[in-house]
């Protein structure tokens, strides 16, 4: 049985699919104009690990995973602008790193990887259906949501319901561009004219003369309705036909992304909700304070792993529970690389057997992974454990691979000159900075042991790796 916390009912409900056979869930991807910061590895790794669940349970064949690629935005427009590049190639380039860094972290790739740029049609289509039924409108070339017009249509859910909060609340607290042509302040834009020379440019819809582009909230709208419903129109009951099982995201995304999202696709098809069940992850910080350029605490997904390997960085990114905050520490990742280094030990080169209750009921229990890596600690059986670790996207290399990475990884020199620092240590008898040392180079993977010289009766120290 499997457990998910739905953002818009707040609830934890058992998950029953719309179709067994057909178990369908849509992840917001990536901006593709620049390298992903490590808070956006978070719903990377914590809705894999809900991908591999999903398949054990239901089946590899009957789970589709779409994770979207957003490469029409202004950030783009700009960035390929100032670089002296074409869209085209700083997306491609940019997502290619994404795709390289998960890859790294152990995700697994997604069944269907939509772009935004592919899916312009079913954009407009959305967007006239909104316009004929009175819920959007065109001025100035643009066309806008009318959150006003809404609240008229009787199978539509207040807008407001996922953030859980009233419409004067969002007015008084959001960002708006209040635009003389809007004519609400909470009113969104679902396509908007390309007039510079570096904008991209698609025929509008609205019969709009000027050439455009679609806002944010639309591109998901459409690229989840093409890959999510309308490809599984014909294997789902024609009573729930348009709404699919899970959509997720970041907190960060509930208001304005997700709420709006909800809004226009609900208006647009006659739903009361977008998709059964709706999961957000919590933020990250970085060391106790929110990561920002300014405190020079920013950081790649791409500079984590010229540090670490990837598996000891998605153990890291999994000890707390996905919907509450996470603090990432080098302690954590300290942490991570002794117990990747101790379950590999444990292993060996077993094949993996099945996964054990104790981890299944855990992650079924709304994706506990910390109870799931406790549950993890306790099992003696080597390939039980394989197994039971694979659903979490850990303990899958083969030793071959592991040796591989770490005649690459580990710098001879480094560990060495670590060496002759604990042996200086231990001989003037500063025991708290000997374990210290020895701490460092575990966190290296490398294994230490310890001796006397029996011509000298010193202390003297060899290495090796696992």
């Amino acid at each position: 049985m499997i457990q998910l916390y739905d953002t818009l009912s707040r609830s934890k409900d058992v998950f029953v699919p719309v179709d067994a056979s057909a178990v369908r869930m849509y992840v917001c991807g990536p901006t593709v104009y620049d390298f992903a910061h490590i808070g956006n590895a978070r719903p990377a790794i914590v809705f894999d690990v809900l991908f591999r669940l999903l398949r054990h349970t239901y089946g590899e064949a009957h789970v589709t995973y779409a994770r979207n690629i957003t490469d029409v935005d202004d950030k783009i427009n700009l960035r390929a602008f100032e670089t002296g590049v074409t869209i085209r190639e700083l997306t491609e380039g940019t997502h290619r790193q994404y795709l390289a860094d998960l890859d790294d972290l152990g995700c697994l790739r997604p069944t269907v990887e939509p772009r935004a740029t592919e899916t312009m049609a079913e954009m407009a289509m959305i967007i006239d259906r909104l316009i004929a039924r009175g819920v959007a409108y065109v001025a100035e070339d643009h066309v806008l949501f009318d959150v006003a017009a809404m609240e008229g249509l009787k199978s539509a859910p207040r807008y407001g319901s996922l953030a859980r909060r009233s419409l004067d609340d969002m007015i008084a607290g959001a960002r708006v561009d209040v635009a003389p042509y809007k004519k609400g302040p909470m009113d969104f834009v679902l396509w908007k004219p390309s007039r510079e020379a570096h904008e991209p440019g698609w025929p509008s819809p609205g019969k709009i003369a000027v050439n455009g582009r679609p806002g944010w909230h639309i591109e998901c709208t459409a690229m989840a309705w093409k890959h999510l419903v309308d490809a599984f129109a014909q294997r789902i009951q024609a009573d729930r036909v348009e709404i699919f099982d899970i959509h997720a995201g970041g907190i960060d995304l509930v208001f304005p992304h997700h709420e709006n999202e909800n809004a226009q696709t609900c208006c647009a098809f006659g739903l009361p909700r977008m998709a059964n069940v709706w999961m957000h992850n919590g933020f990250l910080q970085v060391e106790g304070q929110k990561m920002s350029k300014s405190l020079g605490n920013f950081t790649t997904i791409r500079e984590v792993l010229n540090d670490w390997p990837g598996e000891v960085a998605r153990l890291a990114m999994l000890r707390a529970h996905y919907r509450q905050p996470i603090d990432w520490t080098v302690r954590a990742l300290e942490d991570a690389t002794r117990t990747i280094e101790t379950w590999y030990g444990r292993i060996g080169d077993v094949a993996a057997g099945q996964p054990d209750a104790g981890v299944l009921e855990a992650l079924g229990d709304d994706l506990n992974t910390s109870g799931a890596i406790t549950a993890l600690h306790g099992l003696s059986d080597p390939a039980t454990l394989k197994a039971s670790a694979n659903l979490l996207g850990l303990l899958t290399r083969s030793a071959s691979e592991r040796q591989a990475e770490r005649n690459v990884a580990v710098d001879v020199a480094v560990v060495e000159a670590l060496i002759a620092q604990r042996l200086e240590a231990r001989a003037a008898k500063d025991f708290a900075r000997s374990d210290q040392l020895r701490e460092s180079l575990t966190a290296l993977g490398v294994i230490v042991m310890d001796a006397k010289d029996p011509a000298t009766g010193k202390p003297t120290s060899t290495w090796r790796l696992p």
